[in-house]
């Protein structure tokens, strides 16, 4: 049996969230392995899912059904593809956050450090930056900000001199060039939990992750009816914070604005106080819903 390109964490709770209507219009901005989107299209009537990825290999995934269209791009461009398929409004949006266990597994596209394989990280294969083309080309300042800001490492600054320090004679390609260069700034203890972190800066980099997260969330809830759903999994602490606070207080900053009456000037109240976090059970099956965390909030 083929290994599956993805398990959804929090599968159920997400799509409880989305409170959805038989006859309502909803958006899946993370198809992926389709899982969130069967589980919507199991709930709806005459309803409508339009579902978004950038990546080429999720097309495979896509269901039959008339009820289902698929739009094969970055979702910071949610709001251009739903006028272009006549959506002026929707009930709901989903996003999951998380990396594909399909991407983690490809050794070929580069998101992980357990494979060889060129540094590419790219979610959609025909942009132009790879992680290599970050490593061979940016300064060193400007890596060292990445990593400390995307990956919050304390050696942020010795990484990326050192880095600087290697391209000039040899110029990264590989995973194995990079781990040569990353090992001995990290306790063996450490090790895993460290590479993983400079991973993610390197791929949140070469995707525009926290600018596109941004863009994503403000279309959504223009594009959300009175009560319509903004349902988003995070899994590191940078978007949950922005996830956070933008679902508190309509910016990114976390500070609520009010108007000259007092009303607060937010778009979306909290349904949940808190994240939903998976329970012991999920985790035991599906480890990496460990990180996950469930936001959701109703357009007022």
């Amino acid at each position: 049996m083929a290994d599956p390109y993805h398990i959804p964490a929090l599968l159920i709770p997400s799509v409880d969230g989305l409170n959805i209507r038989p006859d309502g219009v909803y958006v899946d901005v993370t198809f992926g392995g389709g899982g969130h989107s069967r589980e919507i299209l199991r709930r709806l009537g005459a309803g409508k899912l339009i579902a978004f990825d950038q990546d080429e290999d999720a097309v495979a995934n896509c269901p039959s059904d008339p009820r289902f269209v698929f739009v094969r791009s970055n979702f910071r461009y949610l709001t251009n593809f739903l006028r272009y398929h006549n959506v002026d409004a929707v009930d709901g949006v989903l996003a999951d956050l998380g990396v594909s266990f399909h991407h983690f597994d490809q050794a070929e596209r580069g998101f992980s450090f357990r494979f060889d394989g060129r540094l590419d990280m790219r979610m959609n294969r025909q942009a132009a930056k790879t992680a290599a083309a970050v490593l061979n080309t940016y300064s060193e300042e400007r890596l060292a900000d990445i990593f400390y800001f995307y990956g919050e490492l304390r050696e942020a600054r010795k990484i990326a001199r050192k880095i600087c320090q290697t391209r000039n004679e040899n110029p990264f390609e590989t995973i194995a060039q990079l781990l040569e260069v990353l090992k001995p700034f990290f306790f063996k203890e450490k090790e895993k939990k460290e590479m993983a972190k400079v991973f993610q800066a390197l791929r949140i980099e070469v995707n525009d992750e926290m600018e596109t997260l941004k863009i994503m969330l403000q279309q959504a809830v223009s594009m959300l009816k009175p009560h319509g759903r903004l349902v988003v999994l995070t899994y590191h602490s940078l978007e949950d914070r922005l996830v956070k606070n933008f679902m508190k207080t309509g910016n990114f900053e976390g500070k609520l604005e009010k108007d000259f009456y007092g009303n607060p000037l937010c778009d979306l109240k909290l349904i949940n106080s808190k994240a939903i976090v998976a329970d012991a059970a999920e985790v035991e099956a599906n480890p990496r819903s460990r990180s996950a965390k469930l936001r959701i909030a109703e357009k007022k």
